[in-house]
């Protein structure tokens, strides 16, 4: 994920005169190219900066799964290869 293209929140809790800010941004969600709209299996990926995260596009507040790139990338290869 590139940190200049995020989408980037001042805290609620910094101060309109003080320096000491937390600013924290909130990941870009994918939705799966194989999702329809008609309440198919729907997935969403998410790029961070050092795993992959993916939820279900129906249930986002519910959670999600992260996977290092490794795993990643070995998970794909066994969906394409229907090993999966």
């Amino acid at each position: 994920m590139d940190p200049t293209k995020a989408l980037w929140r001042k805290s609620s809790y910094s101060g309109a005169t003080s320096s000491n800010c937390l600013e924290c941004s909130s990941a870009a969600w994918h939705t799966s190219s194989y999702s329809n709209g008609n309440g198919g299996e729907c997935v969403e990926y998410a790029q961070l900066p050092s795993s992959v995260a993916v939820r279900d596009s129906k249930h986002p507040h519910a959670g999600h799964l992260s996977f290092s790139g490794a795993e990643w990338s070995a998970f794909l290869t066994a969906v394409k290869a229907a090993r999966l």
